[in-house]
Order: C-alpha cells, then sequence, then structure tokens
C-alpha cells in the first residue's frame, strides 16, 4: 500500500450537535434527556435509549472525575451515515477513565463497563487541556446486519485498537 491509500478520509457529517453545560448534577439529566430527543428527530429512535444512556453514564464521569471549578463540560453528538459518535469533553486530562471490577456491593463503578458493553467503540482522546471521552454506536445497514466488531481506543501516543 502506498501513503495515499493508507490515509483514511472522514465521513460526512450528516447531523451535529454541541452544547457545553455546567459541571452539575442536574445537567446530567438535560444532556440525557437533549441526547435522546435529538437521535429520535434524527430518525434512529433504536439507538435513542442507548444513546441517552451513554451521554449519562459519560457526563456523569466528566462531573464526577473531570470537574474544574469554574469549567464547564461539554457533550458533542456527531451522526454520519454509518455512526452515531457521543463525546465528552473536561477540563482534566491527567484523570484518564479506566473501567473497573467491582464488587456486588459497591454502588459506583460500572458506568464505564456500561460504556464498553453498549458502544460498538469507545476511548479517550487527548486535547490540548483536558480530555474528550468518546463512544460511538454503529447504524444498522439492513434490518439482519449486525453492527460489526467492538473496539476500545485508548490514549497515547500508538493510540492502537483493542477488539473486545
Amino acid at each position: 500500500m502506498t501513503a495515499a491509500e493508507q490515509i483514511s478520509v472522514p465521513e460526512p457529517v450528516l447531523r451535529e450537535d454541541r452544547l457545553d453545560y455546567t459541571p452539575t448534577a442536574r445537567s446530567v439529566a438535560l444532556c440525557r434527556h437533549r441526547a435522546a430527543r435529538l437521535v429520535l428527530q434524527w430518525g434512529h429512535p433504536e439507538l435513542a435509549g442507548d444513546a441517552s444512556l451513554l451521554v449519562s453514564e459519560l457526563a456523569t464521569n466528566a462531573l464526577l472525575h473531570g470537574a474544574i471549578e469554574g469549567r464547564l463540560f461539554r457533550v458533542h453528538l456527531t451522526l454520519t451515515a454509518t455512526t452515531l459518535r457521543i463525546a465528552v469533553s473536561d477540563a482534566r486530562g491527567e484523570r484518564l477513565p479506566d473501567p473497573r471490577e467491582v464488587t456486588d456491593d459497591e454502588c459506583y463503578g460500572r458506568g464505564l463497563l456500561i460504556v464498553a458493553g453498549l458502544a460498538d467503540r469507545w476511548g479517550v482522546e487527548p486535547r490540548t487541556a483536558g480530555k474528550t471521552v468518546f463512544a460511538e454506536l454503529a447504524l444498522r445497514q439492513g434490518p439482519d446486519m449486525l453492527m460489526g466488531p467492538r473496539e476500545v481506543v485508548r490514549a497515547g501516543p500508538s493510540r492502537t485498537a483493542t477488539p473486545r
């Protein structure tokens, strides 16, 4: 393969929404409801529930682990012909998400496990200030089509993908 053949061309964005929220519990509910409404309006009612839950988990993590006083977090939804991408950016780039094992009696710690279970692909991208954690849902191409392999993308220089 030549270098030109290895360059991937990004898909055109069909729909997009970006909104900043104050780091409060009320904002998590607001962005969850907004995501569900937008995904319905964009013609994908089958993804509205999963998108709502993914936004909720990622926004909660931004609130609990990425908030800095006076800084907002951003929820960015992007729809292409094949993917719905949910991205939540916060100000704490040094605090990377790390799924962990939890015991039955723990009340917290399952958010990233939920994200990994629902998303076809998820990961973290560094920003100049902060980080973006994203989850992607593949759009079904037909009624019986599988959505494709699930993978996790980690932050770092190599940014290698690990199939699940």
